[in-house]
């Protein structure tokens, strides 16, 4: 795979359902139209995390992303196995929670259809959970195919959103920003949601072993896909609020219907919905598939439980790791979408994100015995500021949510206490 393909893998990881699903809540959170200061404050985060994960794919340019760059990163200080075994455990969270998310979105958007009360709404996400993972279980072929597509729908998707929204614009009705005494506090609480739509340009970084010259064509196509998908959402949101009312998109949880219906009616509206139900199902079944796999490579590695090692003995897929994974997502398909993803984001800042920061410049000055060919420009200011932007966002984020992070990152300590002192 070359730059190209590359960058495009992870463009497919970065574009998806997120905006349609998450708008409403960011200009709600925002209390107003000027949701860009976040949709900017987390480009930037994007772009600064992004030079994080270039420079540690480059030193260590083969499979296996986070999992492999904080265990040689912290591993001079003997806290190699302690941070990789923390990684796969948060995994075991925010797989099912990432799962659940977008199970979440399907039902808002089912509900477009057929009115449906929050618990019908939770059991048709549960439903979506259940038949995604009896899809998966069974020996899986390529999903390059099915990825191509998906890919074109939702660029076709978010496409026909813009090119409707042009026809209608209105420049003073989208950046008609009003005067907001918490706007530094507004926007670490929005930026969350921003980086969930973000989220995904270190897809690349699983894939080190099938890439071209991995340490010069990874931190490319980081940094462009990034670039890419910041102006691709900045112009759909601005588009969104230059055609209707800010409050009227805030209260719809079905915004991309209820956009494409205002300009085309009720016809296009139900094919606009469609597609995101596809787009949506699609992408939990490549979430699933994904995650369902590191447990297991984890196990087989021997360092995490082992029974997620077992392989289902006739069709030779970790069964373990993807009943596990889809059977854990079931209870949190009760909660709402905005409390998914502040846990889902919250979690990773805790267990995996600032670690890396810090790891990067750890990398960089005891690993002498590692080829590191990349160094972030300006470095380590990106790494720095990365690190200052995540526990911003973090600070910014409701106590509840924090608690919950803080509480999970515990547990996983103590689990790894316990199976240490077992090994031992």
């Amino acid at each position: 795979m070359g730059l190209l393909g590359a960058t495009a893998t992870n463009m497919l990881g970065m574009i998806g359902v997120g905006p349609f699903l998450t708008l409403p809540a960011m200009l709600t959170a925002m209390g107003g139209p000027h949701i860009l200061y976040a949709w900017l404050a987390g480009a930037v985060l994007a772009l600064c995390d992004g030079l994080v994960y270039a420079q540690l794919a480059a030193a260590l340019p083969g499979s296996g992303g986070s999992y492999v760059y904080l265990r040689e990163a912290y591993q001079p200080f003997g806290l190699g196995k302690r941070m990789a075994f923390l990684y796969i455990f948060q995994v075991m969270l925010v797989a099912p929670l990432s799962i659940s998310a977008g199970a979440v979105g399907f039902a808002n958007y089912l509900s477009f259809f057929v009115p449906l009360t929050m618990l019908q709404k939770g059991l048709a996400a549960a439903a979506l959970c259940v038949f995604m993972t009896w899809l998966l279980y069974r020996p899986t072929a390529t999903l390059g195919r099915m990825s191509v597509a998906m890919l074109v729908v939702v660029m076709a998707t978010v496409g026909w959103v813009i090119a409707a929204g042009l026809l209608h614009f209105s420049w003073r009705q989208a950046f008609d920003f009003p005067h907001d005494p918490q706007l530094w506090q507004h926007i670490g609480a929005v930026s969350l949601l921003a980086m969930y739509n973000y989220g995904g340009y270190n897809n690349v970084c699983n894939l080190g072993d099938e890439i071209r010259t991995p340490w010069k064509t990874m931190p490319r196509a980081i940094v462009a896909s990034i670039v890419l998908v910041v102006l691709l959402y900045l112009t759909l949101s601005t588009v969104v609020l230059g055609t209707i009312p800010w409050q009227q998109a805030a209260a719809s949880p079905t915004i991309a219907s209820d956009f494409i219906g205002q300009v085309h009616g009720p016809a296009a509206a139900r094919l606009m919905t469609g597609l995101i139900l596809f787009v949506t199902a699609a992408s939990l079944f490549a979430v699933i598939l994904g995650y369902s796999r590191v447990p297991y490579a984890a196990a087989r590695d021997g360092q995490f439980f082992a029974v997620f090692a077992r392989v289902h003995p006739r069709g030779h897929f970790p069964h373990i790791s993807l009943l596990t994974l889809g059977g854990l997502s079931l209870p949190f398909c009760f909660l709402s979408l905005d409390r998914l993803i502040s846990w889902l984001i919250l979690v990773q800042i805790v267990s995996q994100f600032v670690w890396q920061c810090a790891g990067v410049i750890l990398l960089r000055r005891y690993r002498k015995d590692l080829s590191q060919p990349f160094t972030m420009w300006l470095y380590p200011l990106p790494a720095l500021l990365s690190l200052l932007l995540w526990l911003y966002v973090f600070l910014s984020a409701g106590w509840e949510g924090q608690l919950f992070a803080l509480a999970f990152l515990a547990v996983g300590l103590l689990a790894y206490r316990g199976i240490d002192e077992r090994s031992g």
